[in-house]
């Protein structure tokens, strides 16, 4: 199959970047490798460490990626960011990028389930050696389980009439399955029926903002003195995520009017609106309108 994959804004998140030409740097979502082709591009010497957990993206690496002695794949999830790393003797960067949002080749082939678009199993598995699936939450998770992750994960409207419709309506073997069930409770002028609940149900599968607040934590242990963050993400709940993150350790924590003795701010905020893609990338590839790119850098 063809995955034609074009990286999110690709040149601004290089920039953002600030790439030191013998520096040491992490693509943490390798993908289709787009990110990490332009890093090492950029560099002289230096090194780029992807992180991949899906065994289709190291099966189809670009050879002259895989050629470069600069690369090295690291086939794990980025929650193992530090471990990883320090296997190779890495125990601090100059910059690390996250692009969070979904590989066309996970969206185009209906094999693995993330679309609501093709019909296909109902799995979602980013990782398909873990054995939680979509189909396993749908059909055997509880009521209140099923009620958190459609409320706090899909921001459903009404998620407790929503939870037990869902539950009305078992079993679900496919994609289309879920749509059918979509369609019959959602009645929307714009939009598909099966957005919110197909972005919940590969959350919880693949616990995606767990990891994600967890690999920011070790990207801020990790980097350098100037070294940089740079996040790319593709719906609220990540966004909020990375936003909260970088407020948190980039502004002071001692209450107004307090002495403050020993405040350690460990990063800057570099941007303080988040940069989307241009008219012209959005035309180009449609799958870029809902990102939003944050930069922070390490002050300490």
């Amino acid at each position: 199959m063809d995955h034609r994959h074009i990286s999110v804004l690709l040149e601004p998140s290089l920039d953002a970047l600030q790439i030191k030409r013998n520096g040491v740097y992490v693509d943490a979502t390798f993908g289709a490798g787009g990110h990490t082709k332009a890093l090492l591009n950029r560099l002289e010497g230096g090194r780029v460490f992807s992180f991949d957990q899906d065994p289709e993206a190291y099966n189809n690496i670009d050879p002259e990626i895989l050629r470069d002695p600069r690369f090295t794949m690291i086939k794990q999830n980025f929650s193992t960011l530090k471990e990883a790393l320090s296997t190779y003797h890495i125990h601090s960067i100059d910059g690390i990028l996250f692009d969070l949002g979904m590989s066309s080749m996970h969206i185009d082939n209906a094999a693995r389930g993330f679309s609501y678009m093709q019909d296909g199993p109902l799995d979602m598995r980013m990782n398909p050696n873990q054995t939680l699936t979509a189909e396993h939450v749908l059909n055997m998770y509880d009521y209140a389980t099923l009620l958190k992750i459609f409320r706090d994960y899909g921001e459903i409207n009404n998620p407790h009439k929503f939870a037990n419709f869902v539950i009305s309506k078992r079993p679900y073997k496919t994609t289309f399955d879920v749509v059918n069930m979509t369609d019959q409770w959602f009645k929307r002028s714009h939009g598909h029926s099966a957005k919110e609940v197909f972005q919940a149900l590969r959350i919880e599968v693949n616990q995606e903002l767990k990891v994600i607040e967890s690999a920011l934590m070790q990207s801020l242990e990790l980097l350098n003195f100037n070294g940089r963050l740079v996040v790319i993400s593709f719906h609220s709940l990540e966004d909020r995520i990375v936003k909260q993150f970088i407020k948190q350790h980039s502004e002071s924590q001692v209450p107004k009017g307090l002495p403050v003795t020993h405040d350690i701010i460990p990063l800057i905020k570099i941007t303080k609106k988040p940069i989307i893609p241009t008219e012209t990338e959005m035309h180009v590839n449609s799958r870029s309108r809902s990102a939003k790119m944050r930069v922070a850098e390490k002050a300490i």
